[in-house]
């Protein structure tokens, strides 16, 4: 019998398949007609003049490429004032960019536990937090999602050093985590407390600021936000905020750092640019947490079943996996780009249409969007 190494992955894709749960990579142009309710360009960033004219002006100024990880030649000035801009915008002491926010949550995980470290990780937890935590090497406890009092149960029985972590804004429902309440426990337990404040940043607290902000917990001794480039300021990468002592460790002891190759000028300019824009239009963020509401509103009078937003992602519930699928196709067909979520990416089991509300919707767009939802629903709406 010959030996075909590779005939197991055409078994699971056929699994795959059966279930229904094939994943596709869908290119689009550079222009196109949809509305766009399924990235993450929360504030309308990504395209505006002004972001895109300095990631250019990075790219001419700095190359394509950083041409080495951070440590050797990755590091530029560029990425210097992007560090003490972030820092200062969300009054943290200091920061660390990296290649991605996934990146960000690895070192973080990676380099502030080990093998004698307890994790405390909540259920609903992004899967680069997950990941993090397999990495580690620590042992980890994962949680109820969004319950306080099963963390402090589980920092009390492991006694020594242990850390929680927890999305800011859940991207699955777009709840946010009770991070005062949480902080609270941590304290109690002398444990850090660390939160990925990807959907956070640039839609929650004053001026776009971020959920620690928002809460009253920027800069605290003991908490550490990992954040991401790519929604809010439109841009890629990933940053980490904290306590200068944290950032220095992980300058020493995060491989996500070390060995990655530093992150483009062109993102970094871009990001730079659209932060410093943001401190100038601070209204954008108060606009997107208005533009989910509507969503949400409209959605639910209607007779949709819709979880309410506490940032910018708008949770729409489907009958099922194949509904969800075929729900987000109609809409897509209709003109409106809507995110599908399905098992296994919901742990609860419920599918969804996963809508992302922008600053720069027009009123017409929302009409326009909550007409083709309700349209393509896959249930009698009303």
């Amino acid at each position: 019998m010959s030996y075909a190494p590779f005939d197991w992955i055409d078994d699971e894709a056929r699994r795959r398949a059966d279930a229904g749960l094939v994943r596709t990579l869908r290119p689009r142009a550079a222009e196109t007609e949809l509305l766009d309710l399924a990235g993450n360009d929360y504030l309308g960033l990504s395209r505006d003049p002004e972001v895109t004219a300095a990631a250019a002006a990075a790219a001419r100024t700095w190359g394509a490429g950083a041409t080495g990880s951070r440590l050797v030649t990755g590091s530029t000035e560029l990425h210097a004032a992007l560090e003490r801009e972030l820092a200062a915008f969300c009054g943290f002491e200091a920061a660390l960019v990296f290649s991605s926010g996934y990146a960000a949550n690895l070192a973080v995980l990676t380099a502030l536990t080990g093998h004698d470290s307890l994790i405390v990780s909540d259920a609903g937890n992004h899967a680069s937090i997950v990941d993090g935590c397999r990495l580690s090497r620590a042992a980890t406890a994962v949680v109820p999602h969004a319950d306080p009092e099963a963390v402090r149960k589980a920092l009390r029985a492991h006694g020594g050093r242990a850390l929680a972590v927890t999305d800011s804004v859940f991207s699955v429902d777009g709840d946010a985590a009770p991070l005062g309440v949480l902080a609270g426990v941590c304290r109690e337990a002398g444990a850090p407390l660390v939160v990925d404040d990807a959907h956070g940043l640039g839609v929650l607290g004053e001026g776009g600021r971020g959920a620690l902000a928002a809460a009253g917990l920027a800069g605290g001794e003991g908490i550490v936000a990992t954040l991401t480039l790519s929604k809010s300021l439109g841009s890629q990468g990933g940053a980490v905020l904290g306590p200068a002592r944290v950032v220095r460790h992980l300058v020493n002891t995060a491989r996500t750092f070390i060995f990655d190759t530093g992150l483009a000028p062109a993102a970094v300019g871009g990001a730079l640019g659209a932060l410093r824009l943001l401190r100038r239009e601070p209204e954008r963020a108060a606009r997107v947490r208005d533009v989910a509401v509507e969503l949400h509103g409209r959605l639910v009078a209607a007779g949709l079943t819709a979880v309410r937003p506490d940032a910018a992602v708008v949770s729409v519930r489907a009958p099922s996996a194949e509904s969800a699928v075929r729900w987000a196709a109609d809409c897509c067909a209709a003109g409106l780009a809507v995110g599908c979520f399905r098992p296994p990416s919901v742990p609860d089991g419920i599918s969804r249409l996963r809508l992302t509300a922008r600053a720069d919707l027009t009123q017409e767009q929302i009409a326009t969007a909550v007409d083709t939802i309700l349209a393509t629903a896959p249930l009698p709406v009303g």
